[in-house]
């Protein structure tokens, strides 16, 4: 099946150039601009949600991890539907950018909602949630999956890519830091007190702020590289294609692990601030450097990936950032110096979310390199499927756990405080400890041109 639009030609509307794999300034901003869009509404899902559930709308904490859990996994199936798409969607703006355009209101109308808490029973609360987050995730499918799809049309250049990678880094900490950092605040200041209040108004300015990148985006980016009309292999080899690129597979169970412990992290962050060291105002510091440090890593990581690769810096970074989280636990009382620590592993841990987005266009050319077809749409969906599967477990581990604690929002136990204290070191660390495993069966590095060279031979 083929998705074609009125006024549609073959290919994209834009015109080739003399240097196809250049990659304007602007475009690399606005492509930054599209992981911010992406990144804004979700970043404050998984920072808030979950307090906004069980301290707002008053929600029992397991019935939201259920929540989550059912909700991002089925989301998550939605994905490779959405990649399937992708690969045979043509119209005169191309695969990709028409999600962009029509996907953009409509979620950042249910990002609102979704903030919005309604009133009347537990279980009339519970079902709104239930409707309400559900599609919020399936619009995310229909922004994420082309996004990720968009990077390697733009450029078969590997230097360009860590460009965009970086670009993309910078979008995602912009996003992370203004959804972490300025949420509370926020809600306080357009609440007036009324946290209700303050978090459908905070998710309205966002949505605006969503929607104006994601046209920026549309508008701006450019496709320069994909392939024929697919010639209706059936999805299920095409699947299986998929789980053999190596490259693909190992993305995608790094990705995985990465979500879960951000995850993780930052569904306790806030519990862990409040409830274990006592200080709320540090919720304003540990979420934005979750993933804020993107920021800086984002201009350090191609610098050091192009020395290391990314096999070996990735281990590296995640090996430091372990022996860092390991001594946080001895030093809660000074808070200057566990701040200090913890921002230094951010910064590790920053660099290999970096990698992410590289390594996930390197596996389309791998893709190409052993099967004769790109499945740009596709392989995106089983990444963007890995975050919503990461995002999931993560989300749903901390919210079972402060349930089976006994977590009351009104009265919190001293077994309840352990149980967030254990989980803001203890899922972590061994995450990371499972990554580095992972990471090690990267098989692109220092093969990145020959791979070319052989694709292109194929082509004369």
């Amino acid at each position: 099946m083929t998705i074609a639009m009125s006024g549609v030609d073959q290919e994209t509307a834009f015109p080739s150039d003399a240097e196809p794999d250049r990659v304007r300034s602007w475009e690399k901003i606005s492509y930054g601009l599209g992981d911010f869009a992406c990144g804004l509404g979700w970043n404050v899902v998984g920072a808030f949600l979950l307090y906004f559930y069980t301290n707002v709308a008053l929600l029992p904490a397991a019935a939201v991890g259920t929540l989550f859990l059912l909700s991002r996994l089925f989301d998550a199936g939605v994905d490779l539907g959405v990649g399937l798409l992708v690969d045979r969607t043509r119209t005169r703006w191309g695969r990709t950018r028409p999600y962009f355009l029509f996907t953009a209101v409509p979620f950042s109308i249910l990002l609102v909602l979704t903030f919005t808490t309604i009133d009347g029973s537990a279980g009339a609360k519970l079902a709104y949630a239930y409707v309400t987050f559900s599609l919020l995730g399936i619009l995310y499918s229909f922004l994420a999956v082309p996004f990720s799809a968009l990077m390697p049309m733009m450029t078969k250049d590997h230097g360009s890519r860590m460009q965009l990678g970086s670009a993309r880094a910078v979008g995602t900490s912009v996003s992370v830091i203004l959804a972490t950092a300025a949420t509370i605040p926020l809600v306080g200041l357009l609440g007036g007190g009324d946290e209700r209040l303050g978090f459908a108004l905070v998710a309205g300015v966002f949505a605006v702020l969503t929607l104006a990148a994601l046209l920026n985006l549309f508008a701006s980016c450019r496709e320069r590289h994909h392939d024929e009309m697919p010639k209706g292999e059936a999805v299920g080899p095409q699947i299986g294609k998929m789980l053999r690129n190596r490259a693909w597979f190992v993305t995608f169970l790094f990705c995985t692990l990465n979500f879960v412990r951000f995850g993780c992290v930052l569904s306790v962050t806030a519990f862990f601030a409040i409830e274990v060291m006592k200080a709320p105002w540090m919720i304003g510091i540990l979420l934005p450097a979750v993933s804020g440090t993107l920021l800086l890593s984002a201009f350090i990581a191609p610098m050091i990936f192009k020395r290391t690769g990314i096999r070996k810096g990735c281990i590296v970074a995640l090996i430091l950032a372990i022996a860092l989280h390991c001594t946080l636990p001895m030093i809660e009382a000074q808070h200057g110096l566990f701040l200090a620590i913890f921002l230094i592993a951010a910064i590790l841990i920053s660099l290999t979310m970096t990698a992410i987005f590289t390594m996930a266009a390197d596996a389309v050319d791998y893709h190409e390199w052993i099967f004769g077809i790109r499945n740009e749409g596709l392989l995106s969906s089983g990444i963007s499927l890995s975050t919503k599967i990461g995002m999931a477990i993560g989300t749903a581990i901390i919210a079972y756990v402060l349930g089976m604690a006994g977590y009351d929002p009104t009265t919190v136990s001293d077994s309840a405080r352990a149980a967030i204290r254990w989980s803001y070191y203890g899922w972590p660390i061994g995450i990371m400890l499972v990554q580095i495993v992972v990471i090690a069966f990267w098989p692109m590095d220092g093969q990145h041109e020959r791979i070319r060279r052989e694709i292109a031979a194929r082509t004369i």
